[in-house]
């Protein structure tokens, strides 16, 4: 089995997080492989803009999940060990790079986008995910 070790983030604005639509029509979050000796944060931030095109900070660690498919052109099971930044975004815009095969994407309500997403531990990580992002804006707020 291949292992590859991967992150993505979880990137809010305001009560909305951000989801993208991938060429199976499934409704996922940004991520990608970690690349020679790139640390995971910045793979993350790296995905976010160049298959989202939004421009976030990174402020916690989110979590991580795993998931395991069938590579076709490899024929052999791979697994996706995937590392979470929560993310907050700078502003709303965006630019889906539908050059990775992306079809949609944008910024959604939580309850929206939850309803959207197609695997339920991705679900559960934008839940968790945004319950923390609200204490750590509610920290920010207090300082």
């Amino acid at each position: 089995m291949i292992v590859r070790n991967c992150a993505g983030g979880v990137v809010f604005y305001a009560n909305q997080v951000f989801i993208l639509q991938n060429e199976k029509r499934e409704w996922v979050l940004p991520k990608g492989k970690i690349r020679n000796d790139e640390l995971a944060s910045d793979t993350a931030h790296h995905r976010v803009e160049f298959e989202a095109g939004v421009n976030a900070e990174i402020l916690s660690t989110a979590g991580e999940t795993c998931y395991e498919f069938f590579s076709v052109s490899r024929k052999e099971p791979v697994c996706n060990q995937i590392v979470w930044y929560i993310m907050k975004a700078h502003s709303k815009e965006h630019e889906v790079n539908e050059s990775e095969g992306f079809k949609d994407g944008g910024f959604f309500p939580i309850e929206e986008a939850l309803e959207k997403i197609t695997y339920s531990q991705d679900r559960s990580l934008v839940s968790l995910s945004y319950k923390k992002y609200k204490e750590l804006m509610k920290e920010k707020v207090a300082i």
